[in-house]
C-alpha cells in the first residue's frame, strides 16, 4: 500500500501533542487554527500547508523537520527558498524603500536566528532569512552600527546555503560577510568571520590555502583576555585543527587541536560571537580530527566516544556532528552496527543536518550494501537520507 504523507504527519502531531499532554483544542489555540482543523491533520485527511506546519511546531516546542522526518517536504522548502537568499544579498548595497525596525527589535531577530542556525533548524531560516536580510541592508544605510547584525544574519543564512549544497552562494555570503564586518573596527567579529570562511576552502578542498588563513587570523586574532577573546582564540584553534586534518598534516592537526584544548579549559562552554566553544565543543572536535585525519585514526575517536557523549545542552548541530562523524569512524573499525546506531541518533538530535550531510549519506549507503543492521530499518533509513 502507498504511503500516505499526510496521515504520517498527522500520527507525528497526535504523538507529539500527546506527550506534551495537550488536547486538540489547547494545541489549535496555540497554534492560531480551528480544532476542526487540528482533527482533520492528525487523522491525515488534510496535509498542512507550510504556514500551519510551522503554527504546529512552534505551539509544540519542536522543529518542523521532526514532524517531516519521512518527507521530502524538508528539502524542498529550503532548496526553493535559496533564490530568494540570493536575491536578497545581490540588493545588499542597492535596498529597497522598504521599513526597518529599530535596531533593539532587530538584534532580537538575529538572536533569535542565530538560535535557528545552532539548532540546525533550516526550514525556519530559509523561511525567514530572505526578508531580514533585505531590512538590514536597508539598515545599514542609516545605521552603520547595524553591521554587526548583518554579519550574523548573513552567517545564519550561510548555514542553509552551505548545508544544501549552494556553495557558490555560501561563498558569495562569505565576502559579504568579510565586507559587513569591515565596516566595524571588532577584532572579535573579524575573527568569527576568520572561522567561517574556512568553509569555502572545505567546499574546494583546498585544505592548505585554509590552514593558511586561519594562521593569519590567528595573528591577527586579539590577545585572550577574558572569555569572549580567549574563545574566539581558541575556536580559530580548532576550527584549523581540522582542516588541518583534512590536508593530511598530522601534526599541525595535533598541535592546534592541544591550544584549542587549553584555551578550551579557561572558558566556560558557551556560544561566544555565535560560536560554540568550551571544553565539551574542543570533546567533539577532538572525534572530528582523528576523522579528517583518515582510518588509521579511528581509533582515537573511538577513545573519545567510549569515555564521553556530548551533554544535552550544546547545541543540536554539534551534537549531531558528533555523532555523524563517530559513525563513520565506528565504520571504519568495523562496527557496522554501532554506526547505524549513532547515525539514527544523529538523526533524532538534528534531522535537517543529517539529512544534508554528506558523510551521512555516504556511510548509510555503505551500510546498506553491508546489509549489517536490520534490513527494513536501514532501508527505510538510507531512503530518508537519499542513500538509495
Amino acid at each position: 500500500m502507498p504511503a500516505n504523507p499526510g496521515r504520517d504527519v498527522g500520527a507525528r502531531i497526535a504523538t507529539i501533542r500527546r506527550a506534551r499532554r495537550m488536547t486538540q483544542d489547547d494545541l489549535a489555540r496555540a497554534a492560531f487554527v480551528s480544532p476542526s482543523h487540528v482533527r482533520k491533520i492528525e487523522q491525515g485527511s488534510r496535509h498542512p500547508s507550510d504556514d500551519t506546519l510551522d503554527a504546529l511546531a512552534e505551539a509544540l516546542a519542536i522543529d518542523p523537520a521532526h514532524l517531516l522526518a519521512a518527507s521530502g517536504r524538508v528539502d524542498n522548502r529550503v532548496r526553493d527558498a535559496l533564490p530568494h537568499l540570493s536575491a536578497a544579498i545581490a540588493a545588499y548595497d542597492v535596498p529597497d524603500d522598504g521599513p526597518v525596525r529599530p535596531l533593539v527589535d532587530l538584534r532580537a531577530e538575529v538572536a533569535k536566528a542565530t538560535t535557528w542556525r545552532l539548532a540546525a533548524q533550516y526550514m525556519k531560516i530559509a523561511r525567514h532569512l530572505p526578508d531580514l536580510l533585505a531590512e538590514l541592508a536597508r539598515a545599514i544605510q542609516a545605521h552603520p552600527e547595524a553591521a554587526p547584525l548583518m554579519t550574523a544574519a548573513l552567517r545564519t543564512a550561510d548555514a542553509a546555503a552551505y548545508k544544501f549544497g549552494s556553495h557558490d552562494l555560501s561563498a558569495r555570503m562569505v565576502e559579504l560577510m568579510r565586507w559587513s564586518s569591515s565596516q566595524t573596527d571588532d577584532p572579535l567579529l573579524h575573527a568569527t568571520v576568520a572561522y567561517v570562511r574556512t568553509q569555502t576552502f572545505f567546499a574546494a578542498h583546498a585544505f592548505r590555502p585554509g590552514l593558511r588563513a586561519l594562521e593569519q587570523a590567528l595573528d591577527r586574532a586579539p590577545a585572550p583576555i577574558g572569555a569572549p577573546a580567549t574563545a574566539a582564540r581558541g575556536a580559530l584553534h580548532m576550527r584549523a585543527a581540522v582542516i588541518a586534518g583534512r590536508a593530511g598534516d598530522d601534526a599541525a592537526a595535533h598541535a592546534h587541536l592541544a591550544e584549542a584544548g587549553r584555551f578550551g579549559d579557561q572558558v566556560p562552554e558557551d556560544v561566544y560571537q555565535g560560536t560554540a566553544f568550551g571544553p565539551d565543543t574542543v570533546r567533539i572536535h577532538k572525534v572530528s580530527v582523528a576523522v579528517s585525519l583518515g582510518s588509521d585514526h579511528a581509533t582515537s575517536a573511538l577513545d573519545v566516544a567510549r569515555e564521553w557523549k556530548p551533554p544535552a545542552d550544546l547545541p543540536a548541530e554539534r551534537r549531531s556532528g558528533f555523532y555523524i562523524e563517530l559513525a563513520r569512524a565506528q565504520l571504519w573499525a568495523g562496527l557496522a552496527d554501532d554506526a547505524f546506531e549513532s547515525l539514527e541518533v544523529a538523526r533524532r538530535i538534528a534531522p535537517q543536518h543529517t539529512r544534508e550531510h554528506p558523510w551521512a549519506r555516504e556511510d548509510a549507503a555503505a551500510l546498506r550494501r553491508l546489509k549489517r543492521a536490520d534490513a527494513e530499518t536501514l532501508t527505510s533509513f538510507a531512503q530518508w537520507i537519499g542513500a538509495v
